[in-house]
């Protein structure tokens, strides 16, 4: 058994313990979900079962991928929630296996999310906290891969928050802002990464309207400063369609065409915004 099976199967069954203990605890739902990732099908690099939860899976073979997508998630993603953030990596796998099978999508919940209705989502402190853990993982990633293999970081929402602070230290090859209220930073190089900085936004995203401002309020910073989408900012603005703030991994969009262009590598295929 090689190393990634052995880890594989080592979290399967800690989903599956976790999952005994919700059920002895009366959790029904958080027993299902954990049950459900403690299945075969399930490749689990991480699960650790408290409070919300983290779980970090893989879609594809890994030791033989040429291409790795590491999907780094927004707000309100837990395991409670982690069957729409699975569906989205899914949907991107399929999606690249059209052009070439030797790709691999990784979902990292490797940190607690904040709620959309809240304060903590408008400041950087989840994702000053979470920026450290993705470094980490990157860095364990690389050890598995090598240096060979392409690293694309799709950061979605107040994911991209998270991926902006990890920036400087990220072995990737490309980092994609997905429907981001904004990175803390005003400008693309601020983020002093090697990496090529993309942005994506579906015409009928609600975080168009989310004041894209940065200001000092009782000793905190609330808001995350200039739009990723904005020429000012300086990334790659892609073209993700008119879809909603949830709809960027939907089977036939736009958005998910590019997305898989980008990991691939085929940017001069990339419809621009």
């Amino acid at each position: 058994m090689s190393t990634l099976d052995k880890a594989y199967a080592a979290n399967r069954e800690n989903a599956a313990e976790a999952s005994r203990m919700a059920a002895a605890h009366g959790d029904t739902h958080r027993a299902t979900a954990d049950r459900a990732l403690a299945t075969p099908t399930h490749h689990l690099l991480h699960f650790d079962g408290r409070g919300a939860g983290q779980a970090t899976e893989v879609f594809g073979d890994l030791a033989h991928a040429d291409h790795i997508a590491v999907l780094v998630p927004g707000s309100d993603t837990s395991l409670d929630t982690y069957a729409r953030f699975r569906a989205d990596a899914t949907a991107l796998r399929r999606e690249l296996n059209h052009t070439e099978p030797r790709t691999a999508v990784i979902t990292w919940l490797g940190y607690k999310t904040p709620d959309t209705i809240s304060t903590t989502v408008t400041t950087t402190g989840r994702a000053d906290q979470a920026a450290p853990h993705l470094r980490q993982f990157i860095r364990q990633l690389r050890g598995i891969v090598g240096p060979t293999p392409t690293v694309s970081l799709l950061c979605h929402s107040y994911g991209s928050v998270v991926c902006a602070r990890a920036a400087s230290h990220l072995d990737a090859t490309d980092l994609v802002l997905l429907g981001s209220p904004g990175t803390g930073e005003d400008t693309a190089a601020a983020l002093h990464t090697r990496a090529r900085v993309w942005a994506g936004r579906g015409s009928d995203d609600w975080v168009a309207e989310v004041p894209h401002i940065k200001t000092d309020l009782f000793g905190t910073t609330v808001g995350f400063g200039t739009d990723p989408m904005s020429p000012s900012f300086g990334a790659s603005r892609f073209a993700a369609g008119d879809g909603g703030h949830s709809d960027y991994f939907d089977p036939g969009s736009v958005s998910l065409t590019n997305l898989a262009r980008i990991v691939l590598g085929r940017t001069s295929e990339v419809t621009h915004a």
